[in-house]
Formats: C-alpha cells, structure tokens, sequence
C-alpha cells in the first residue's frame, strides 16, 4: 500500500476515532472502506442517456397530439401503442419503448415531463415505484 497524507478537522478525526473505536478498527481502515464505497459507487453510477434530437424531433410532431389530448394514462399508452410506442417507468420519471422494447427517449425529451403528466392526469403512473413523486406533486393527494 502507497502511503497518503492529507489534513482533517479536529471534529472530523474525534468522530473518525470515536466510530474506530465503536468498530474495533483503525481510523485508516475506516477511512480506506469510505473511499473504497465512493469509488465503487461513482464507478457504477448511470451516464445520462441524450435522446438523439435528429430522432426526437418527428417523434415530438408525430406525438404530439396523443401527449396533448390523452385524457390519462390509460388513454395515452393507448394512443401511443396505435403508433408502436408505450412508456415505461425509468428511474423518477417514464421513457417511450418502441414495439422492439428498445428505449427511444425520456418523456421529457418530447416536451412531456413525468411531474408534468402526473399534474395532468391526477394520478402517478401505473405501477411506478416512485409513489412519493405523486405525493409531492399533488401535496392534496396524500393517502
């Protein structure tokens, strides 16, 4: 192991000795395990995914009136499934698939925001994990 040395608070190192001791471990290891995680974590973390604007463009037009008019969720995989797309819960928001299941853009890429959708229809996707975004949304809505 290569040695480094790099200065902390007094508060920081009297929290770091108490956890060691709390541990039964070294200050060192803690701090190694601490930037071991962070390593792993930035190394995993997601890219952001740029929706192609060449392919996002006619979508938006050809869309258009679907994301307009659905009247909900229901109705707007309905409309988008007659043109061989459907949405997809994606992290805190939605995405369109096409018929293939390949992801083709974020809802928002089109104009049409997930917390913007959720206003419209007065209710959270179908399904979507992300409930509290509903709640946070539609503070009246809590259940």
């Amino acid at each position: 192991m290569d040695t480094v040395t790099f200065h902390l608070g007094p508060d920081t190192v009297a929290t770091l000795r108490h956890l060691a001791g709390e541990e039964d471990t070294s200050v060192d290891q803690i701090v190694r395990d601490a930037i071991k995680k962070d390593l792993y974590r930035r190394s995993r973390a997601k890219t952001a995914q740029r929706a192609d604007e060449r392919r996002v463009a006619p979508l938006r037009a050809l869309l258009a009136d679907d994301l307009t008019y659905a009247t909900g969720w229901d109705d707007l995989q309905a409309r988008l499934q007659r043109k061989g797309y459907h949405l997809r819960e994606a992290g805190g928001g939605v995405s369109l698939y096409d018929a293939h299941g390949a992801r083709v853009c974020k809802g928002s890429d089109l104009g049409y925001s997930y917390s913007r959708l959720m206003r419209r229809f007065k209710a959270p996707f179908p399904g979507h994990s992300h409930r509290y975004l509903f709640h946070k949304e539609m503070p009246s809505a809590r259940e």
